[in-house]
């Protein structure tokens, strides 16, 4: 076992038994981005040890089960930006209740796994489930043959009883209809979204802001000469990147992550300053300070333009005070956003 955070929630990477909290309530899936639809489907594992909590039965650690890397990383061979990279997934997690993260080492063994080997090898044997939540459409075992009403058999066999998720939709409905896949709450949608750049509605998804969280470094300085300083962020690599353009966002300072200050972000590869690779960089609004090798959460609130080349520095000036009024105006809740 490997510990990979530290953040106070326990993330494992499950190769062997060893360092393992047991037994455990178990929520299944990949939970990449923690959005409505995922806090649903672990729900029922917070109620469950919340009961053992208060009848004083032996303790059941809630317990949140996923896989590392991405499956679709390990069978297409390319690297898959994740909505949220481990740490970020554990904060998450945290934040919901859950007391324990376990990351499935995903390659050929685990791959060639049947459901009905998964099920005693890693949810039995190793995990020691008590109780299992999974969303209606999760799949698992060889080929994705095992499906959520299988697991529930095979779980029965253990005495395991397993709580099957409907599928959340945008309006809160669980009936299946002809537009479910454009209606549901999924990570590929909110994937769309904020490649669209729209990002109150990814928002909206998620049931928090989308958030960037990354290190600040050093960088060419160029705000600075015009008088409009930013931090450069450097972020986890798999961390997947909205539009490029320009956003008001509201930041947390890692001193102090109770309060945000308001500020201007922008992604995009600078072409005003024949900027030669993507860069985020985030001016604060009102706020003077020394920002180099803190720790930024980056809270987006609103695509407000997209990047484009100046004439000269004067001009990208002029634009970007314009974007400091603009962005002001959305944080303060001065527009007609939704």
């Amino acid at each position: 076992m490997v510990n990979l955070s530290q953040n106070g929630c326990a993330v494992w990477v499950a190769s062997s038994t060893k360092g393992l909290l047991t037994p455990t309530a178990v929520a299944l899936g990949k939970f990449d981005g923690v959005h409505r639809g995922h806090q649903r489907v672990i729900a029922p594992i917070l109620q469950q040890a919340n009961r053992d909590k208060e009848s004083n039965a032996n303790y059941i650690y809630s317990t949140v089960v996923t896989f590392y890397p991405h499956p679709q990383e390990f069978f297409t061979g390319i690297p898959h930006a994740l909505l949220t990279p481990v740490d970020e997934k554990a904060q998450q997690l945290r934040s919901l209740g859950i007391e324990q993260l376990v990351l499935l080492p995903f390659g050929k063994e685990l791959a060639a796994l049947t459901p009905e080997e998964f099920v005693e090898q890693i949810l039995v044997q190793q995990l020691q489930c008590q109780q299992i939540s999974v969303g209606e459409d999760f799949c698992f075992g060889k080929k994705r043959s095992g499906t959520a009403k299988h697991l529930q058999f095979l779980a029965a066999k253990y005495n395991i009883p397993v709580t099957i998720v409907p599928i959340q939709t945008h309006t809160g409905e669980e009936s299946v209809t002809s537009t479910l896949e454009e209606a549901r709450i999924s990570t590929s949608l909110i994937r769309q979204h904020l490649a669209n750049g729209n990002i109150e509605l990814a928002n909206q998804l998620l049931g928090r802001p989308y958030t960037l969280i990354g290190f600040v470094v050093q960088g060419q300085q160029i705000g600075r000469t015009i008088n409009f300083p930013t931090a450069n962020l450097q972020l986890p690599k798999e961390k997947f990147l909205p539009r490029q353009g320009v956003y008001a966002v509201r930041v947390c300072i890692e001193e102090n992550q109770t309060d945000t200050i308001e500020g201007v972000m922008n992604i995009g590869d600078r072409p005003t300053v024949n900027g030669t690779h993507p860069t985020v960089e985030v001016h604060l609004l009102d706020w003077v300070g020394d920002l180099y090798g803190k720790n930024l959460t980056v809270q987006l609130a609103k695509f407000l333009r997209s990047e484009q080349k100046f004439s000269s520095l004067e001009e990208l000036k002029t634009q970007i005070k314009l974007d400091c009024i603009a962005a002001k105006e959305v944080l303060s809740g001065n527009t007609n956003e939704s």
